[in-house]
């Protein structure tokens, strides 16, 4: 019965204080009441010993997501995420596995060096049922990490740089690498920057061991990736962006694709295959660099073909064509640019490579490719911008005992030697070669000896081809030198049929004179 009498009388001293305060809450002015909650909030922060960090999952720019959030996102997962109540289950659009993290208003422990760690994973609820097409804006999520206030150097000196550090290793460790393209900027979202660029798996399986290229270079290309992966503090020290640039360049079919997987494959890169005519200016250009992430491969494939860059040097011809047309000559209208959407310039793209710009961010290499290096601006691929310029010649017998081992296991062989005399004389590239070396269908499956004796006759013909044009060329020239000859004699005669037809002019007139001076 005291029981009962005792909760009867807090329930009615209860009723009584909230009658209390909704009276004071309608009688006490505004202010008054603001000032009053503010101190209540003092006074209850003085006595509360916790103190409360929280991380936002964009900054104040909402521009993109911050770095801080994705790596508490996967330190929780990895540590953190066994003692969850709330899990979140999700297949990545790149990867296989299925991601289990931290579900949404859960609350998970942490302990670091003695010290109890708890998040707080919180998420806004939308403030209005309107369906947007570029996705829900008003949800972004937010971690609060609450600790005990005599643990405050520890956490924000230690355990935040700790997680900090782990996230981005288990982001490593679980990460499928990507290749990404760019998308055209009509498509990308201001608002969060997500949509700058689209990627895939990547999943080319090309390797150094596979790749065919001169053993003795194949050592020197990956003894300057490793010190590149590894030369941070080197780059630092020099004054350097980590950055470096690599021109591949030869006829087609070369292996410079294959060149460029084995060295994202090599280094564990993601790989951006920009497209410049996607790019309308230098700002885009700019913004798409700014996107892109740290142990990346940027390429810019047929460099000479991607773009017009060479404006300058088109205003100068234009300007020495009317020095000698003249001006007195018609005007004929002027061609529109090819590239009309396109208005990257060429010291735009320069400062995409080495400028100011491309200190953003670090351990990046930028490639460029070309089959025509004599037809690339020079100033785009100097040393400094392009550090190692890489010939991707066609096959010779190195490169074919690579490509023999590879595709028939096979490391010797009686035609060997009638191979290698081929190879030395005639051009095919690795790619027609290799070719030769696959079997032409699960039926029709070919041994060894019949994929080199069918690479020994494309070698063969491809050689009689290769005189035929070059007599046929060789012919040519002489035709064209001959029909040159002719046309200068026939020039020469008729200069001197009217050199003589004018002395005879000059000596009837003389003679002409002469009589009517007798007279």
């Amino acid at each position: 019965m005291a029981v009962v009498d005792k909760w009867t009388g807090l329930g009615s001293a209860l009723a009584s204080f909230l009658f209390l305060w909704s009276m004071v809450q309608r009688h006490v002015p505004v202010t008054l009441s603001h000032r009053v909650a503010t101190w209540a909030n003092k006074l209850a922060s003085y006595f509360n010993p916790y103190l409360e960090i929280t991380i936002s999952e964009y900054g104040a720019e909402r521009f993109r997501r911050s770095d801080f959030f994705l790596a508490a996102e996967a330190y929780l997962s990895d540590a953190c995420a066994p003692r969850a109540r709330k899990l979140k289950a999700e297949l990545g659009r790149d990867s296989s596995n299925l991601q289990v993290s931290v579900g949404d208003n859960d609350e998970v422990t942490d302990a670091y060096q003695g010290a109890t760690v708890w998040w707080y994973v919180a998420k806004k609820v939308p403030r209005s049922n309107v369906i947007s097409l570029y996705g829900n804006q008003d949800d972004p999520r937010t971690y609060r990490v609450v600790f005990h206030r005599r643990h405050r150097d520890l956490v924000v000196d230690r355990y935040l740089p700790y997680v900090l550090e782990e996230g981005r290793a288990v982001t490593v460790r679980n990460r499928q690498r990507r290749l990404f393209t760019n998308n055209p900027s009509g498509s990308w979202n201001s608002y969060r920057g997500k949509n700058v660029w689209s990627h895939v798996p990547f999943e080319h399986p090309a390797t150094f061991d596979t790749l065919a290229v001169d053993p003795d270079g194949k050592e020197e290309i990956l003894d300057e990736l490793q010190a590149f992966r590894e030369a941070k503090d080197y780059y630092t020290k020099v004054g350097k962006p980590w950055k470096r640039g690599y021109l591949l360049y030869g006829p087609p079919g070369t292996g410079k694709s294959t060149m460029i997987a084995a060295m994202a494959n090599f280094l564990d890169y993601d790989v951006y295959d920009l497209e410049l005519t996607a790019v309308k200016n230098n700002t885009e250009l700019r913004k798409l660099f700014i996107e892109t992430t740290g142990k990346s491969i940027i390429v810019i494939e047929d460099i000479d073909c991607s773009v017009d860059l060479t404006g300058k040097r088109k205003d100068k011809k234009a300007k020495s064509d009317k020095a000698a047309d003249g001006d007195d000559k018609p005007k004929l209208p002027m061609e529109p640019d090819k590239d009309e959407d396109s208005k990257v310039t060429l010291s735009g793209l320069l400062n995409f490579i080495d400028g100011l710009w491309s200190a953003c961010g670090g351990e990046r290499i930028i490639i460029f490719t070309t089959n025509h290096k004599d037809k690339v601006d020079p100033a785009l691929i100097r040393r400094g911008r392009m550090d190692r310029h890489i010939e991707m010649s066609y096959c010779r017998f190195r490169a074919f005992k690579v490509l023999a081992k590879n595709y028939l296991d096979v490391e010797e062989h009686e035609l060997f030697g009638q191979i290698g005399q081929l190879l030395e004389e005639t051009d095919m590239s690795p790619a027609d070669v290799a070719e030769n070396l696959m079997p032409m269908s699960k039926k029709k499956k070919r041994d060894a000896n019949a994929c080199l004796e069918s690479l020994v006759e494309a070698l063969k013909q491809a050689k009689e081809e290769a005189a035929k044009a070059k007599e046929e060329a060789e012919a040519e020239a002489a035709a064209e030198a001959a029909k040159k000859a002719r046309e200068e004699d026939e020039a020469k005669k008729g200069r001197g049929q009217d050199d003589e037809g004018d002395k005879t002019s000059e000596s009837k007139m003389s003679n002409g004179d002469i009589k009517s001076d007798d007279k």
